[in-house]
């Protein structure tokens, strides 16, 4: 039985969209300012990673060969000259000290949450239990399962969660 593609398609939000870098329309989420080209996200990620390395008053010479690149390589992720893979960007947070939340959030903030406001708050949140001990991270997760049972049962949770919502802790 084929999928009912434009109940997913509207279930996610999702809008068509031409992008300059794909040869073919692509369905993508809005931003709060409307849909960013993967050009503007690459854009974003590359301050990101700029301001990263610059908050650890490190040069990207001094960078570069703890990343095992030229510093010329590495100076094209800062240029959004290169595309990024998942690899390293963990490689990134494992030398500069940031969680890979962070660089997303900076690059499309609308994945957490469906306001500007909301998606700070759940930026912070989960930046807040991150720093916190496991102990109390354990205590914290069993008080919140109890509390999404709770908005469950009285049959609010549901409706009131965004939909697709990528920033889950």
């Amino acid at each position: 039985m084929p999928k009912d593609m434009d109940g997913y398609k509207n279930k996610m939000e999702l809008v068509e969209t031409i992008d300059p870098e794909i040869d073919k329309p692509v369905f993508r989420r809005p931003g709060f300012e409307g849909i960013k080209t993967l050009g503007e996200i690459d854009e974003r990620i590359a301050t990101f990673i700029r301001k990263a390395r610059e908050d650890k008053d490190l040069t990207r010479a001094e960078l570069a060969p703890l990343l095992g690149l030229s510093m010329q390589v590495y100076g094209r992720y800062e240029r959004a000259f290169s595309k990024m893979h998942v690899t390293r960007m963990i490689h990134l947070c494992e030398i500069l000290g940031f969680m890979p939340m962070e660089m997303l959030f900076s690059a499309a903030p609308h994945l957490w949450g469906r306001t500007p406001e909301e998606a700070r708050d759940t930026m912070e949140l989960a930046q807040q239990v991150v720093s916190l001990p496991h102990g109390t991270k354990r205590d914290l997760l069993a008080l919140v399962k109890k509390m999404v049972d709770l908005e469950r049962t009285a049959g609010t949770a549901p409706a009131d969660a965004p939909k697709g919502n990528g920033g889950s802790l």
